[in-house]
């Protein structure tokens, strides 16, 4: 008990000080759980031979992943993305086969070794990216969304490449490998379809399909309403955990891939209502998993491998890299992938994957890789997992600023008419002024100085040009002598009140429109010059909280009526509060006064809702619902 104790407090240390130093130097948790692997492992020998135990046990943290990726996959969403995922993932792991395959047979490998080693090194790494994407935000990107889609094709991959191991079997190495033999055997006594004929086996997967489908949609919800009842939630958590561990084995006793499973039995969950809870009871399992799973890889590299065979090791490792990278780049260009979105695509799926560990050892059970050749090729499916933190680095400090600087040397475009109307940003809030101004007549201008932005809405026919709004020739040339409005709906805060004050003192005869992220943007942009400042917000907010009373019972009347004297009480009070701000130093803070001004008109907004302000005409009664 004691030594597991230890062995546990060794990994969390290790988690405990290198992931917040590498997050600290920018460097990513992912990486700095391979680090701290790496120094627990092989450097300073604090761990040892339960490591291989460890990892895969941690690889559970990957089934978990996928299912919560697929909560977040209603099936509509997985149907309309068949043609990306089938053609960039399709085609991504046909060319990466098919090119390392025959670079391996130019080492005088035989054909089937050298497919299985296509195979294996076709996978990238569905931990490692898309944790890194979930870190740095780049999920929602078009590079991120094309490698989720080429992840999730791999995924699926697994079964049928676990289904061709076998065929490429080496006669050469059945004795070579009897312990090994042994140890597949024991396994098949927990398959159901291990001894089975090749249709009975088909069938028994088949039915664990519709079974997993079927019964996550009809069975699924009495269950989590049955368990929710008891009011415990750690007995939901229970529950969510089973249903995930249970799915996982399920899956592995029929031969198929638990993470597939997981994944199929996510999506047929996203469109339940308790979606939420599941994902916030598997989430903290899933990142401690990860990060286990990240530290054992670390821990599992095996120094004495490394250098005796270390320029063959970075040779095949870099060659992995840069091959995968190539095939991905070419690809980018079929689909139309383009910028910097292609080299996030290329460069975050050009390592070996965690599933390269599953495959190698199961190729050596199945004798078609030997065990020296499978013990060379995993050490560099890890150091290129090692290595991809590094590639996401390379993206972020010198691809992306390359991309920033061309986007701002480009020369504006050149405007071609002049509208009553100037308009900076065509973004969601632009859009809808421009199309409605437009749509009523009024000739506009529209300007915005992300690129992407500008071509999006040509795409549509939105007429939109391509400059930086805060640039007076480029203003000059849009018209702003002669403009009677310029709008501001830009999503740079600062930019914002720099273009409100340079157009206000420039072109004073310019009515002012401006956008407002919050209350303290509210009062700069009035300080700059502002005519008209609109909080993004305010609006929908007072919509929706207008649908929350209705919902309660209140009278649809009244509800607008109570929106009217909000809007009113909060207009009757903005330059009281603005001009304490301003007394108070601005963009420093908000100071006590400004406090207290905030609080009295809350006390006042109270009175008037219910009723207790004497004397008010506005005075409401609840008995009005």
């Amino acid at each position: 008990m004691t030594a597991y104790l230890i062995q546990a407090f060794i990994y969390l240390c290790a988690a405990v000080v290198m992931v917040p130093l590498a997050k600290r130097l920018g460097l990513g948790s992912v990486l700095g759980y391979l680090m701290a692997g790496v120094i627990i492992g092989p450097i300073t020998g604090l761990v040892g031979q339960e490591t291989t135990t460890i990892q895969h046990f941690a690889e559970f943290g990957v089934v978990m992943m996928l299912f919560l990726v697929g909560l977040e996959l209603e099936p509509s969403v997985l149907w309309k993305m068949r043609m990306r995922l089938l053609g960039l993932g399709g085609l991504q792991l046909l060319m990466t086969t098919v090119a390392i395959a025959g670079i391996a047979m130019l080492f005088e490998l035989g054909w089937t070794v050298a497919l299985a080693i296509g195979l294996i090194f076709s996978l990238s790494s569905t931990a490692i990216v898309l944790q890194t994407f979930n870190e740095k935000g780049l999920s929602k990107t078009e590079g991120g969304r094309s490698a989720f889609s080429v992840l999730l094709f791999q995924d699926i991959a697994v079964i049928p490449i676990l289904a061709l191991m076998p065929l490429l079997a080496l006669p050469e190495l059945q004795t070579s490998t009897t312990a090994l033999i042994g140890a597949a055997e024991h396994h098949d006594e927990l398959s159901l379809v291990a001894h089975l004929p090749s249709w009975a086996a088909a069938l028994v997967v088949l039915t664990a399909v519709v079974a997993l489908v079927v019964g996550g949609h009809y069975l699924s919800r009495p269950l989590f309403r049955y368990v929710a009842n008891t009011g415990l939630p750690e007995v939901f958590t229970a529950t969510a955990l089973m249903l995930v561990i249970g799915i996982a084995a399920l899956m592995s006793l029929v031969g198929l891939s638990p993470a597939l499973g997981t994944f199929l039995a996510g999506v047929v969950l996203a469109n339940s209502e308790f979606r939420h809870e599941l994902e916030a009871d598997i989430e903290p399992f899933k990142g401690l998993l990860l990060g286990l799973f990240f530290i054992t890889v670390g821990a599992g590299i095996e120094f004495s491998v490394f250098g005796e065979n270390l320029e063959l090791i970075l040779g095949l490792t870099f060659t992995l890299i840069v091959l995968k990278a190539v095939v991905l780049w070419v690809i980018t260009t079929i689909f139309e992938v383009r910028s910097s979105d292609r080299w996030l695509f290329a460069l975050s799926l050009a390592q070996a994957g965690e599933f390269g560990f599953v495959l190698l050892t199961y190729a050596v059970s199945q004798h078609v890789l030997p065990v020296s050749l499978a013990q060379l090729l995993s050490m560099v499916v890890a150091l290129s997992m090692f290595l991809t933190p590094v590639l996401f680095i390379f993206f972020e400090k010198v691809i992306q600023p390359r991309y920033r600087q061309q986007t701002a040397a480009r020369e504006p475009d050149e405007i071609e008419h002049q509208g009553t109307v100037i308009i900076a940003g065509i973004g969601r809030f632009g859009q809808i002024i421009n199309r409605l101004l437009v749509a009523n007549g009024v000739s506009t201008v529209v300007l915005d100085h992300e690129i992407s932005q500008v071509e999006r809405m040509r795409s549509v026919n939105i007429k939109s040009y391509y400059g930086d709004a805060s640039r007076p020739d480029l203003l000059h040339t849009a018209g702003i002598e002669t403009a009677r409005m310029f709008v501001v709906a830009i999503d740079d805060k600062h930019r914002a009140v720099d273009i409100v004050k340079h157009v206000k003192q420039s072109h004073p005869h310019v009515h002012i429109l401006v956008r407002a992220f919050d209350r303290g943007h509210h009062y700069e942009l009035t300080s700059a010059g502002a005519d008209v400042v609109i909080s993004e917000t305010y609006d929908s907010a007072l919509h929706m909280g207008g649908e929350a009373l209705c919902t309660l019972g209140f009278d649809k009347i009244k509800v607008e009526k109570l929106k009217a004297h909000f809007t009113e009480v909060e207009k009757n009070h903005f330059d009281g509060l603005y001009n304490s701000w301003k007394c108070e130093g601005g963009d420093v803070g908000y100071g006590e006064h400004y406090r207290q001004l905030f609080m009295q008109m809350e006390k006042k907004l109270l009175d008037l809702m219910q009723g207790k302000l004497e004397g008010s005409s506005h005075s409401y009664d609840k008995d009005d619902k």
